[in-house]
């Protein structure tokens, strides 16, 4: 297990995380906006040259190219020279001061074009040419010149025309950037410290807005822990919190449900094994110790006693194997009918109850028979135990739509309807007297339950105070084995 000091608290991994982000913000910021720079601006300057160029190709010979070739060189303060390929000079715009291009003569325009078809049209170079020098373009001489003088661009292309093939030859400066990217550091180092703190500040009251929900949760579910039933989850701040704490809040209360009912149990089974057996030791003593006293009646009382722990013990242990899962169901076809009238002919034998049965037809249905016929005990049992002083409990099978219904009434006090869905829980009593005339643990309407609920059978249970209580469950219906 891990421990728990090895845990980050969850307000400063979420300020960790806005933190690391501002961070790298500000360092991308920084990359982009200064050491990147200059080399963003050249690779612009160069794509713009070259999509320049492809475009006055495309239109060299239409109608307005002159007006069009002149637009583009003041929008862009690129100089253009359209030649043929002895370098005589077409179109001519000069936008540039100390232009490469306007100071080469015919033989130099005629070279360009010739190492340009050579490279399959088009012909790139860059260089630093110093204002106010003189000479003249040399093929090749990429980045000469000083470091701080403009870089100057130079790109040609040819192109067939009607008029035969030409070369459009273009130039563009570079100005250098370094007092800009000078200018934008100054500036950035403001603006990281300015936004440093406000990330700073963002991140610790984000944190903490929502890590505060969680905390609070975190606290009322140690002391949920601790065994107090009582707390109360508050989740507001966002969805995802108020969520959690409803269903942390269901849990508690079904927590506290579980808590009332086990310790009902503990007082349930401690009365009830502490009964019999203080009758067992009690009578057993007594045949012990006076004479006369090993009569029949004796003997048959502590069997009667034992029989009830026995009873005691095989529900505790029969809802313990099926809550648990470890007893399979054993499915077969059987007639329902023919059980239910099985199991009361066995109460007529051993009760002086008015128990009776009404079916108009033999229904088969296709289920664990031995589990059912549990289900049907503890129904009947249940309502020998609250039924009325009439001594009355009538059973009732109906069929509707598929399904079979088996319905078993008492003339008891009845249920009150606060309490209907509180009876099928393990160990509850609506009756928390213990009396002797009434047999039970508590859990023989929960293994109901959890029988039925294996089988996907329904079940329910309809009750009027004064009046008496019905308790009923449905089965679905199937054809009778075919008789070989």
């Amino acid at each position: 297990m891990r421990p728990k000091g090895s845990f980050s608290s969850i307000k400063w991994k979420i300020f960790g995380a806005f933190a690391v982000f501002a961070a790298v913000m500000l360092i991308l910021l920084w990359f982009f906006q200064v050491v990147f720079l200059e080399s963003f601006y050249k690779a612009t300057k160069i794509s713009e040259i070259q999509s320049q160029a492809h475009e006055l190709c495309q239109n060299i010979g239409q109608p307005g190219f002159s007006a069009r070739l002149k637009s583009a060189a003041q929008e862009r303060q690129i100089c253009v020279i359209v030649s043929d390929s002895a370098g005589n000079r077409l179109y001519s715009e000069h936008a540039v001061q100390e232009c490469a291009i306007h100071r080469l003569g015919p033989w130099a325009l005629a070279t360009i074009y010739m190492v340009a078809e050579q490279n399959d049209g088009s012909y790139f170079e860059r260089f630093r040419w110093e204002q106010g020098g003189a000479g003249s373009l040399e093929l090749g001489a990429s980045e000469t010149g000083k470091k701080d003088t403009p870089e100057s661009i130079v790109y040609a292309e040819t192109v067939q025309t009607s008029q035969g093939r030409i070369m459009i030859l273009m130039n563009s400066m570079i100005t250098p950037v370094g007092s800009t990217v000078e200018t934008l550091r100054l500036q950035l180092i403001s603006v990281t410290g300015i936004m440093l703190l406000l990330a700073v500040l963002l991140a610790w009251f984000l944190s903490r807005k929502i890590s505060r929900p969680i905390i609070g949760i975190s606290k009322t579910a140690q002391e949920m822990a601790s065994g107090d039933y009582s707390v109360e989850f508050d989740g507001s701040g966002y969805k995802e919190a108020f969520e959690l704490s409803e269903t942390l809040n269901e849990t508690v209360q079904e927590l506290s449900k579980v808590d009332r009912l086990q310790k009902d149990l503990i007082a349930n089974v401690s009365h009830d094994l502490r009964t019999p057996l203080t009758l067992i030791e009690g009578y057993a003593e007594v045949m012990r110790d006076i004479p006369g006293e090993n009569t029949p009646e004796n003997v048959q009382i502590i069997i009667d006693e034992t029989t009830r722990l026995s009873s005691l013990v095989n529900d505790l242990l029969d809802i313990s194997r099926l809550q648990s899962g470890t007893l399979k169901l054993e499915k077969e076809v059987f007639s329902i009918t023919g059980a239910v009238r099985e199991i009361l002919g066995r109460y007529t034998k051993l009760t002086d109850y008015s128990i009776t049965f009404h079916a108009e037809e033999e229904i088969f249905v296709c289920a664990d028979k031995l589990k059912i016929s549990q289900v049907i005990y503890n129904l009947v049992n249940n309502a020998l135990t609250y039924t009325g002083e009439d001594k009355r409990v009538m059973l009732e099978q109906e069929t509707d739509e598929g399904k079979v219904r088996i319905s078993v009434t008492d003339t008891g006090e009845g249920i009150p309807q606060d309490k209907l869905l509180d009876i099928w829980e393990r160990y509850y009593k609506v009756d928390k007297a213990h009396k002797r005339a009434q047999v039970g643990t508590g859990l023989g309407l929960s293994i109901v339950k959890t029988i039925l609920d294996m089988h996907g059978g329904a079940y329910g249970v309809e009750s009027q105070e004064g009046v008496g209580s019905t308790f009923w469950f449905e089965l679905d219906i199937t054809d009778p084995p075919s008789s070989s």
